[in-house]
Formats: structure tokens, C-alpha cells, sequence
């Protein structure tokens, strides 16, 4: 899905998720050992965040709804790149982000309505609970 070259960032901010996700990858037969440590990391971070520092990115997709868009990870988005994220609260729908070619436009669009667990921070996780 990635190529050749590609590299794939996942993020949790749960320490067992994160340690789940790695466990799942490392049983994957379809990857050998050294191609799921070197082009498969999944990190213990906070997604709204994203990871600035190994971007830009051609595509992210965020697998949580965010109660509003996270301008954070449109920075983080590569010129031609597209995010596919849920965005609201009680109505949610998955909207596609693209970036211009040039970097200089962001366009959003609407693809459906969804109902995705809320994409939160350590701190109102733990408020929460």
C-alpha cells in the first residue's frame, strides 16, 4: 500500500494500545520481521498533535472522531496529500482534506455521516474516566 519505500506512523495515547498494535503487527505473516520494525512504527503520543517531525505526510488517516478539525495535522499534510478524518461530537461525518499542489489551498469535503469513538488527550481521558 505504501511501495517500496513507503513508511507507516501509527499513534496511541494508551500504552497498551500501542503494545496491542505492535503485538498484531509482529504476528503478521504477510510481513517479515525486519520489514514490521523498520517501516511500521507505532508510537505512544497524542494524536492531536500528530508527529510533525517525521512529516510531511501524502496521506493521513485518523481513526477517532476529533470534535473539531486538527490544524495541527493539516500542517503536517504534504503538498498533493489528502487526510481522511472523522470530525464532531453528537454528528459526526468523515471528511477527506486535500492539500493543494502547492501547498497554498486546503479543500474539505463531506463523504458521510459516521459514528467513531472521540479522539481525546491523555488528560480528558483520564478526566473522563
Amino acid at each position: 500500500m505504501v511501495g517500496n519505500e513507503g513508511m507507516v506512523y501509527g499513534i496511541d495515547h494508551i500504552s497498551e494500545l500501542v503494545q496491542c498494535s505492535k503485538d498484531n503487527i509482529s504476528r503478521d505473516r504477510a510481513l517479515t520481521a525486519k520489514e514490521s520494525v523498520s517501516r511500521i512504527v507505532i508510537l505512544e503520543r497524542d494524536g492531536f498533535a500528530g508527529l510533525p517531525e517525521h512529516g510531511p505526510y501524502d496521506v493521513i488517516h485518523v481513526g477517532a472522531a476529533a470534535p473539531t478539525m486538527p490544524h495541527a495535522l493539516i500542517e503536517q499534510l504534504k503538498p498533493g496529500g489528502r487526510m481522511v478524518i472523522p470530525v464532531g461530537t453528537s454528528r459526526q461525518e468523515i471528511l477527506a482534506v486535500d492539500k493543494s499542489t502547492d501547498g497554498s489551498d486546503v479543500r474539505i469535503t463531506p463523504m458521510l455521516g459516521v459514528r467513531y469513538i472521540p479522539l481525546t488527550t491523555p488528560e480528558a481521558q483520564l478526566r473522563s474516566a
